[in-house]
This record gives C-alpha cells, sequence and structure tokens, in this order.
C-alpha cells in the first residue's frame, strides 16, 4: 500500500471537547455527500442527541447525503457501567428511525461474542473528503455538555483518498459482508446468528487493511512544500497485527525524543522492553499519563464504591512498579512521568511523536487488551521536515498545563495510602493472584 502525501495546511487540530462538538456539529451541517461516523458508542444523552438529531436534519436538507454509523454491537444495547438493564442507546435509535422518515443506516459491529473479550475501537469520522480522527465517542463527558470533560485528541485531515480509504474499509468488511445489523431496526438477529456473523467478522478481520487508491490528479510530493506521508493502519489480534508492529517500530526507531500518551498505564511486555531499551541507547522519554482520579472508572465517593472502581489503582500500582524499577533513568533526566489531573474531569489521550519527526494517531490504549482483544485503528504520520510541530504544539501545551511531574515513585499512592474498600479489595485480589488475569483484560 503506497503512503498518502499531503501538505501541513491539510491537517487542522483542536485542543478541547467543546471544539470537538462545534466542529463535529459544523461538519454535519456543512457535508453534502456522505457521512461516515465510527465509535464505540454513540449515548442516549443530551449531547448524543443533539448530534442525531443533526444528522437528521442534514439529511432532511440534503436527501442524497449518505449517513452511515457504526458503533459496538454490545455497547450499543446496554447503558453505562452501573445502570439498570435496558435497550441502551438503541432506544435511542429506534425512536429516531420512527419519528423521522429519512433514512440513516446504524450498523453494530460484534468483534466478539461478549464484549469483555473485545470491542469495536476503531476511529475516525468522514465528513465529504475530510477525516475527522478523535478517540473521543460521543456523549455528554466527551463533549463536556455540562461542565465536566474526557479530554482526547482531535485531528482533521483534508485528503479525499484517506477519507475514501476509511469509507472503503467499512463499506466492505461490514456492510458488504452482511456481518453487521442494523440497530436502529427491530428485528435483530437471533443468538445463533450473530454467533455465526461474528466467526465470519472475525475470520474477516485477520486479513482486512486499508486499501489506497489515489486518484490521478492528487498531489505529488514533489510539488508540496514540506510534505507528510500518511500510512492508515487496522489492528486485530496478537499475530499479524500491523497497528501493533508499526507502535513498536517507531518506539525502536526513535534516536533522541519520545512522547507517549496512555491513559491507562498497563503496558503489554513487549512494549515496556522496547521503551526500556530506548531509555538504554539514551533516547529522552517523556509518558503522560492519566492520574488515578482522571480515570473513567474512579469512584470518589467510597459509600458508592463497586468492584469497578478498583481499577484506577490497579494501574496506578502498576505504575508506580514501573517508576520504581527504572527510578535511575528519572534521576539521570531521560525518563520523564507527568500525571493528568484536572478537577474531576478524566482523561482519554493516546498517541506517539517520534522525534519530533513521527506523529501515531491512533485508539489504541497501547494496553494488552488493545494490543490483542479490541479492534483498533491509527495513522502514522511522518514528517520530515517536523513542520506540523507549530501546529501541535499549543495542543502540547493545553494538555502539559495539567500535568504533574514525578520526580519520585514515593510521590505516587502505595495500597497502604488507598481508602479502605480498595485497600481491602486489592489485598484481597493480590492474594488470590487473580491480579494477572485482570491485567490481561485492563
Amino acid at each position: 500500500m503506497n503512503n498518502l502525501v499531503i501538505s501541513d495546511a491539510d491537517i487542522e487540530i483542536f485542543v478541547a471537547p467543546t471544539q470537538y462538538k462545534q466542529q463535529l456539529l459544523s461538519l454535519i451541517a456543512n457535508a453534502r455527500r456522505r457521512i461516515f461516523i465510527t465509535a464505540l458508542y454513540l449515548q442516549d444523552d443530551d449531547a448524543g442527541r443533539e448530534i442525531m438529531h443533526a444528522l437528521y436534519k442534514a439529511k432532511e436538507i440534503t436527501p442524497a447525503l449518505d449517513i452511515k454509523i457504526f458503533v459496538d454491537f454490545h455497547r450499543g444495547q446496554r447503558g453505562l457501567i452501573g445502570e439498570k438493564e435496558s435497550l441502551g442507546n438503541r432506544a435511542l435509535y429506534l425512536a429516531l428511525a420512527e419519528q423521522y422518515p429519512e433514512k440513516i443506516a446504524i450498523y453494530g459491529i460484534g468483534v466478539k461474542r461478549k464484549e469483555l473479550f473485545g470491542v469495536l475501537h476503531l476511529k475516525g469520522m468522514v465528513f465529504d473528503d475530510a477525516l475527522f480522527y478523535t478517540g473521543a465517542s460521543i456523549n455528554d463527558i466527551y463533549m463536556q455538555q455540562n461542565t465536566r470533560y474526557r479530554l482526547d485528541r482531535y485531528y482533521q485531515i483534508s485528503c479525499s483518498a484517506l477519507a475514501n480509504s476509511f469509507c472503503q474499509y467499512l463499506s466492505h468488511t461490514f456492510i458488504d459482508s452482511k456481518l453487521a445489523p442494523l440497530l436502529n431496526e427491530i428485528e435483530l438477529p437471533s443468538d445463533a446468528q450473530q454467533k455465526r456473523n461474528i466467526i465470519a467478522l472475525k475470520s474477516l478481520l485477520k486479513t482486512s487493511s486499508y486499501q489506497i487508491c489515489a486518484p490521478s490528479s492528487y498531489k505529488k510530493s514533489s510539488i508540496i512544500e514540506n510534505p507528510i506521508s500518511i500510512k492508515p493502519l487496522i489492528g486485530y489480534g496478537r499475530r499479524k497485527n500491523n497497528l501493533n508492529k508499526v507502535i513498536r517500530k517507531t518506539i525502536k526507531n526513535t534516536q533522541q525524543k519520545l512522547l507517549i500518551f496512555t491513559p491507562y498505564f498497563n503496558l503489554p511486555p513487549v512494549l515496556a522492553k522496547d521503551i526500556v531499551k530506548a531509555l538504554k541507547r539514551g533516547v529522552s522519554i517523556t509518558l503522560v499519563v492519566g492520574d488515578k482520579t482522571a480515570n473513567d472508572f474512579y469512584i470518589a465517593d467510597e459509600t458508592e464504591f463497586s468492584t469497578i472502581g478498583i481499577v484506577p489503582y490497579i494501574y496506578e500500582m502498576l505504575l508506580k512498579r514501573f517508576v520504581k524499577r527504572y527510578q535511575n533513568y528519572i534521576d539521570k533526566g531521560l525518563l520523564n512521568i507527568h500525571l493528568w489531573q484536572h478537577q474531576d474531569n478524566s482523561f482519554h489521550l493516546k498517541g506517539i511523536i517520534s522525534d519530533e519527526r513521527y506523529h501515531l494517531l491512533t485508539g489504541s490504549n497501547l494496553n494488552p487488551r488493545a494490543w490483542a482483544l479490541d479492534l483498533e485503528n491509527g495513522m502514522l504520520l511522518d514528517d520530515p521536515s517536523q513542520s506540523l510541530m507549530v501546529k501541535v504544539a499549543p495542543e502540547l501545551i493545553s494538555i502539559m498545563e495539567h500535568t504533574k511531574k514525578i520526580n519520585h515513585f514515593s510521590e505516587l499512592d502505595g495500597i497502604n495510602d488507598y481508602p479502605e474498600k480498595p485497600k481491602k479489595l486489592l489485598n484481597k485480589i493480590r492474594f488470590a493472584q487473580i491480579d494477572r488475569i485482570l491485567k490481561r483484560f485492563l
């Protein structure tokens, strides 16, 4: 597959959840040919309903507009963790399909039979010839509908060939294969049929990839000042996972500076080894990680604490273990750990910047679950002139504004510092050695 070539003028970077929402609404309103939205979920809440109504309005104004939405099959049919059993977000999809005469297709992608073992984690929304790439889903907190927000990264890339490749992949893999049911139609496949669909889809996903068909009139690198090449990537399963291979290669090839964002510190062992090898050869590495209080599952009120609430504490324990082990690199100034925390907001950033030249945009959490279970994607941008860093700089300033640098492992809480309920539960889990299993699925 040939890489695509664009200029830095084709990329626009947004830095805030409110900008994400505003831009998404603007892109919907101005689309004339196609809208393909891929997200883990599109929530039945104020922001989700606003986006859905905007999509139907756009379809009403431009009947020929092709609108397709792709969400995870399981997440599309349940509410948030802890909510009572219901149709979940599908109730909204069905109600709007009944309310509007216009037709919008909402596909449920079943990557695995159970959500625990893998979900649709593809990112990227196409509006005509623009790709809006973010790790964010669509709901109140991702869009800061009220006061709280969940911070992500938001990149808009204007490139018809790139937009085409994303749409072609979705159409071929999920629509043409007839392996993804419509969640906004009353009838769903039987359990037996859906099981067969998932088996067939898993087989298809193992060989799937983005195809690039650049039109003859497309820009050539020779006439672009400071060209940037883009390579879109799919990652699925432990073996022959192209996204994982590129992540490892990017780290291995880093010569001077490496910046890594991950919301949940639980590196796959091979990735942790690659990072340590980079430190040993003198690479300056900055890890930006969400504080436990900035985790999706953090429960501040101990009276409401439930089992799922131990997840942020497990991540902090893993981070402290890592920092303690490699404290000498922190002392040398080679390893820089920054914890992000801003009031009661949460952190959802992912990605890598290598030598200020290579930019990996991805929804992958860089953890064992992303590495082996979920269906992931990403894009590697190669910017030899480093011209993109001018646009990235405001994003980095905005992110780092709310981080605290960790100079010693003792600055991180340990199990004895935790409230009674999580402390008791963690001791029980560690005693039973279940933490090894937990770490695989987190």
